[in-house]
């Protein structure tokens, strides 16, 4: 399998490094080829900005996805989106890993989805859900964060992580097309008794060993709802995300 590995933490010595340098280890021990595109090491710029493209098709307004659109038939998206796109095409499997800030992807991450998911090769003119650019590829979070589980289990002080990760399950993953296989978590890193780092990097490559097996989350697709955009009545909302009286999880 060929994984590629978005990383994205500002700081060498980390647990998160860590993480990274075991997961390559494990991944290439397994057989896998292995990609690392290192954000913060590669001064990866996470702003969308009109020189992403070397060519513009509305050179006075800035539409920024209809011009990802024009880059993908002309060519000419700049070196270092053409480099990462390259990379996310190459793959089978995807798995970005990151110290969750806010409940989601630190910025310089949340660029890359911004510049990288490109409009007319990721989503686009019915490419979404089942028909996402990104089939028949999987993906995976691997991420670690300073709150104990039973602070984001059902009926936890701070909400279902599973929710929290909705965003990026389904509105990233699944919407492109990606098979969304379960994330890795490393709990209360900086809040345990002792070092939990080799506790943590330890757990991380059993998941990762784990990984080709793994059943992946299911997810609506696109004719289970109606003219409505709304479920059907005759199907049954396959998680609370969907259920029709709120959001109750």
């Amino acid at each position: 399998m060929r994984i590629f590995i978005v990383y994205a933490n500002p700081e060498p010595n980390s647990l998160g490094a860590a993480m990274r340098d075991r997961s390559v280890e494990v991944l290439r021990a397994e057989g896998h080829e292995v990609v690392v595109s290192d954000l913060y090491a590669m001064q990866f710029d996470p702003v969308a900005r009109g020189d992403d493209f070397q060519e513009r098709r509305f050179p006075d307004r800035l539409q920024y996805d209809r011009e990802q659109k024009h880059a993908v038939r002309e060519g000419a998206f700049a070196p270092d989106i053409r480099q990462e796109i390259d990379r996310l095409f190459w793959c089978d499997h995807l798995i970005l890993q990151f110290p969750l800030w806010w409940w989601s992807v630190p910025a310089i991450l949340k660029g890359w989805i911004d510049r990288v998911f490109v409009n007319g090769l990721v989503y686009g003119a019915g490419l979404r859900l089942e028909h996402g650019g990104l089939k028949p590829r999987s993906a995976m979070l691997a991420f670690t964060t300073g709150c104990y589980p039973e602070m984001a289990g059902p009926g936890g002080l701070l909400g279902n992580m599973e929710a929290s990760l909705w965003h990026l399950h389904s509105g990233t993953f699944h919407y492109a097309g990606l098979s969304v296989l379960p994330p890795f978590i490393g709990w209360r890193v900086r809040y345990s008794d002792g070092d939990p780092r080799e506790a943590t990097l330890d757990a991380y490559a059993a998941h990762l060993r784990a990984m080709p097996e793994a059943k992946p989350y299911a997810f609506h697709i696109s004719s289970d709802v109606g003219a409505d955009w709304t479920l059907r009545e005759d199907v049954a909302p396959i998680n609370a995300a969907y259920a029709r009286e709120g959001w109750r999880l």
